[in-house]
């Protein structure tokens, strides 16, 4: 059985994992500044190789932000991906203040797997954009 660990994975394993898991490919550059700069992250990894990721940034206070659920696609539908959203609930319930605003951005159908952990949609109260560089 794959072995989940509180860790951030190296620069390397997590750029490939991002494009093999169908996220958008990042930079050396950016992923060594963001990885260093997480407020918490999860790996899961089977023989050694990365396999499944998240992490959550933010001001570890005010804001959080789940980030990077990514699953390898041999390892998809397998319960991972609720493994490590489970993993990152544990961490926000024990360490951030009652008042945090944790938010994310589903895709596809991911909004399905969120809601399990009781995650709502923000529409039409409010609406979720973003901006990519």
């Amino acid at each position: 059985m794959p072995i989940l660990e509180l860790a951030t994975p190296a620069i390397d394993e997590y750029r490939t994992l991002r494009v093999a898991a169908g996220l958008s490919a990042k930079s050396g550059e950016a992923a060594e500044a963001g990885l260093k700069n997480s407020w918490a992250s999860v790996c899961v990894r089977e023989q050694g190789e990365l396999i499944g990721m998240g992490r959550i940034v933010g001001d570890g206070g005010l804001f959080l932000l789940v980030v990077d659920i990514a699953v390898a696609p041999a390892w998809q539908r397998k319960g991972l991906g609720a493994r490590i959203m489970q993993a990152l609930m544990d961490e926000l319930h024990a360490r951030a203040p009652k008042t945090a605003h944790v938010a994310l951005i589903a895709d596809g159908t991911a909004c399905e797997l969120y809601r399990k952990f009781g995650f709502t949609m923000s529409a039409p109260g409010a609406h979720g954009m973003q901006m990519r560089l």
